[in-house]
């Protein structure tokens, strides 16, 4: 110690106050159980009534266990109920009947292709294993399917996705709540917020909630500043389940991850899709997982507010059957089809360049074939979001297209389809050429936030892992869009319903 440099005293300092740091954060970490007098016993609760969570709770209750599911907005569902309705299923019943070839392998191959090779192998490998038992769950639960086809979503080798019968994740989330709430001694708890952990010694014992709840669009951040509800402390003597889904509308906590997002960037997120309670994981010790990878969805478009309607026009429509330009010269600069990562880099670029000359994908008039009826006109219904066009000729001065490079961009891409072979890499084979003799239909693209790749670590039983023990939390379990590692940088589209639905019933089968 006599020997000890100024500059030794000073690192030694320095750890000696990040220890106590530390040490202090631990010891806030979640109230302590013999501090509080609990209001309710549950066996399990579950944090969130998407697809997660209502994979969890059913799956639990019907074990027998007593199970309430917290929902701090007055509608359920959150990103789920406005969710296009695609699930991905590797080697399911439809591409069996449909002549489709597929395999586990390939499908974990696209995936990690999309993901930049960081996706966490041993999630992905259970979403391959489990992916047909959660559709034949949800069927089980009464949700409809589409059984003529499976839908080609962007960045998959082949088709693989199931589509809801209305084309929305609400043909999952209603039937999955009629059945849980007419289980016995369960209970769907509106407008009830989740706020900090119970813990017994190094085991979550139950949580802090507020009743009575209503969120405020109009705070800048909810979680901070909202103080309405009333107190009350709930027992979980099995365990919690955190399934309140990822952080797309939380302005200060995505803007952290990623300072180009402004504050008033529009999401395709629900309003609730906040940070707060995977913060309060952190707070217990939960390890963090690729929190700075946010997708943006290449789908959306600046003529509508929120997710809407133009995704699925778009990545079941349009993208597939029809092609996208940019307006500045009328050529496609994107494979139509790519995974979102990429196709957004692209639509980005663009949008550097040119702020505001928003590029277009458009289709003829049999674009929307695979499309529910219902969807089609509430996408037509706006008169702002499809533009219907006669001719090329039409489409160009609507959208300032160079109208001979867009008939030529026509041209060359038809006598891909023809031949079997795209030049930007899309998969065409089964496709037909564009009508070039109209009508057209187009929506303008500009991507918006969608997914949160990052947070919770769990592993293949849904159990978060302490980054204290590098075992997992006694008590705690987590599912969904909250969690980290299942799709590396980037997800492709549809698995984020088989990640939901995988992990939520493993959760409640283990807890």
């Amino acid at each position: 110690m006599q020997n000890m440099s100024r500059r030794d005293m000073l690192k030694m300092s320095m750890v000696g106050a990040g220890a106590l740091a530390i040490s202090s954060i631990n010891a806030n970490a979640g109230i302590n159980a013999s501090d509080v007098t609990f209001d309710e016993e549950w066996d399990v609760v579950v944090v969130g009534s998407g697809f997660a969570g209502l994979s969890a709770a059913i799956k639990a209750a019907q074990k027998g266990n007593k199970v309430i599911i917290l929902e701090k907005m007055g509608r359920v569902g959150g990103n789920s109920v406005i969710n296009g309705g695609g699930m991905s299923v590797p080697v399911n019943e439809i591409q069996a009947k449909t002549g489709i070839k597929d395999s586990k392998e390939l499908f974990i191959q696209d995936c990690l292709k999309a993901g930049l090779e960081i996706n966490h192998p041993e999630l992905l490998q259970t979403l391959a294993d489990r992916g047909s038992d959660a559709f034949k769950f949800l069927q089980e639960c009464g949700c409809q399917f589409k059984t003529t086809h499976c839908a080609h979503f962007g960045g998959h080798s082949v088709p693989r996705s199931v589509l809801t019968a209305n084309d929305s994740g609400s043909a999952i989330v209603q039937p999955m709540v009629e059945l849980f709430e007419k289980i016995e001694g369960c209970k769907l708890s509106r407008r009830t917020k989740f706020d900090d952990f119970v813990v017994d010694g190094d085991r979550v014992v139950g949580v802090v909630i507020r009743e009575d709840y209503k969120f405020d669009n109009k705070l800048f951040s909810d979680d901070l500043e909202n103080t309405s509800g009333t107190k009350k402390i709930l027992k979980a003597k099995k365990g919690v389940v955190l399934a309140s889904g990822g952080f797309g509308n939380d302005k200060i906590f995505r803007k952290l991850q990623d300072p180009r997002i402004a504050d008033d960037a529009d999401s395709t997120n629900h309003a609730g899709a906040t940070a707060g309670a995977m913060l309060k994981a952190f707070e217990l010790g939960a390890f963090p997982v690729q929190i700075d990878w946010i997708q943006f969805g290449p789908w959306a478009s600046p003529d509508e507010r929120g997710f809407g309607t133009g995704p699925i026009l778009t990545q079941q429509g349009t993208f597939k059957y029809g092609i996208a330009v940019d307006v500045r010269n009328g050529k496609r600069f994107m494979n139509e089809l790519a995974d979102r990562k990429r196709r957004a880099d692209a639509e980005f670029k663009i949008l550097k360049e040119a702020p505001g000359k928003y590029p277009v994908t458009f289709g003829d008039d049999k674009c929307f074939r695979d499309l529910s009826q219902d969807v089609i006109d509430k996408g037509m219904s706006s008169g702002k979001l499809v533009g219907v066009c006669a001719s090329l000729d039409e489409l160009a001065s609507k959208y300032g297209i160079p109208a001979d490079a867009l008939k030529q961009t026509v041209k060359d891409y038809n006598e891909g389809v023809k031949a079997g072979k795209d030049e930007l890499g899309k998969p065409v084979a089964g496709l037909e050429p564009i009508n070039e003799a109209g009508p057209f239909y187009a929506v303008r693209l500009s991507p918006k936030p969608h997914h949160t790749m990052g947070g919770l670590k769990i592993n293949e039983k849904a159990q978060v892992l302490s980054s204290k023990t590098n075992k997992p939390i006694a008590g705690l379990y987590a599912a969904g869009e909250i969690t980290g590692g299942t799709h590396g940088a980037s997800r492709l589209g549809t698995v984020a319903v088989t990640d939901c639905v995988v992990f939520g019933m493993i959760a409640g089968e283990n807890i």
